[in-house]
């Protein structure tokens, strides 16, 4: 991967099952991330918005669950909110990775800007890889089977 500094974000390109697979990482606050994905979508001449997968932390899922959802409402993941924003769609694939509700009453974006636990950091990494794993099923497989695979799980 290499900065695309016009993108505001570090992007590169693999080949998975045949087909090119274009993987970018927002170098911008979460709350502006709608700025580097829609910068890619350009970039890499991204029409079809089905064809586009977000990969985000959910609130709603236990730690270390991974679902694969197709468009939906943001459930105030701003993130998302500015993805919506800047794409004016929310019909893009969603990777959600599981981070658990915050305790008491603290607020959601202290709890996911705060250091997990071991063990939470321990079911996180196994998660990124569940989640790697779903990506490359959407490619290979399409949503609808990546979705049957991975949210029964």
């Amino acid at each position: 991967m290499r900065p695309e500094r016009r993108c505001s974000a570090v992007s590169g390109e693999v080949v998975l099952a045949g087909r090119r697979l274009a993987l970018g990482v927002p170098e911008t606050y979460m709350n502006d991330s709608g700025l580097a994905v829609r910068a890619l979508a350009r970039r890499y001449s991204l029409e079809d918005l089905s064809q586009l997968v977000v990969v985000h932390d959910e609130l709603d899922l236990p730690v270390g669950t991974v679902r694969v959802k197709r468009g939906g409402g943001i459930a105030g993941h701003n993130g998302l909110r500015s993805v919506q924003s800047h794409l004016h769609s929310l019909e893009f694939l969603r990777v959600r990775v599981g981070v658990g509700r915050p305790p008491g009453r603290m607020a959601g974006a202290d709890y996911v800007l705060r250091r997990p636990s071991r063990a939470e950091a321990d079911e996180l990494a196994a998660a990124f890889e569940v989640a790697a794993d779903a990506v490359e099923a959407i490619l290979a497989d399409g949503a609808e089977a990546a979705m049957n695979a991975f949210n029964g799980r």
